[in-house]
């Protein structure tokens, strides 16, 4: 509900919520209670994420954002100043960086790895390849159809064009004059 819409429980009852949730991070950490495994997460960060699956992390970024609702400012900064109460600035700006800061180096490095594979292809088939155009088609000899002679006639056209062999290919026809012709 908008502020204007909102009676004096409902302005009530987000108070109390939001110092429910300020006391309950206001717990002070006791190590000899949490014997848990190097690496488990404690009972801090167990209530955290207990609050981001409520979603209650979003509510509290919109009261903290929300021009309308100022009035709960100074709950919001508490509760969040209690959220990152274990941390240090310098573990959060690195914790930040780190898995960025690898995951970039990785892409980085597997953009190189295939940007060098591809230049190595490029080369190789540069090298097959000529770098000028042969006119040259090869020669072939077409066995079982002779020539002038005893020989078999030599080919010397690309073989896609074997299909439209004449003895005639290559000759000038002969011209009849225009007065004989038909």
């Amino acid at each position: 509900q908008d502020w204007e819409q909102r009676q004096e429980e409902d302005t009530l009852l987000i108070e109390r919520i939001l110092l429910l949730v300020r006391n309950v991070l206001h717990v002070p950490p006791d190590p000899t209670e949490e014997q848990g495994v190097d690496g488990d997460a404690s009972v801090h960060d167990r209530v955290l994420w207990a609050l981001h699956i409520s979603g209650m992390d979003d509510l509290l970024k919109f009261l903290a954002s929300a021009q309308m609702e100022q009035q709960w400012a100074l709950h919001v900064l508490e509760i969040i100043s209690l959220m990152f109460r274990d941390q240090s600035p310098e573990e959060l700006a690195a914790l930040g960086q780190g898995t960025a800061g690898a995951e970039h180096g990785e892409d980085t490095r597997e953009l190189e790895t295939l940007r060098q594979r591809e230049l190595a292809e490029k080369r190789a088939r540069a090298l097959q390849r000529p770098s000028r155009h042969s006119r040259f088609g090869g020669s072939y000899v077409l066995q079982g159809l002779k020539s002038i002679g005893d020989r078999d006639v030599v080919f010397h056209k690309g073989l896609h064009n074997l299909k439209s062999y004449t003895h005639d290919l290559g000759k000038e026809p002969r011209r009849v004059p225009r007065h004989r012709q038909a």
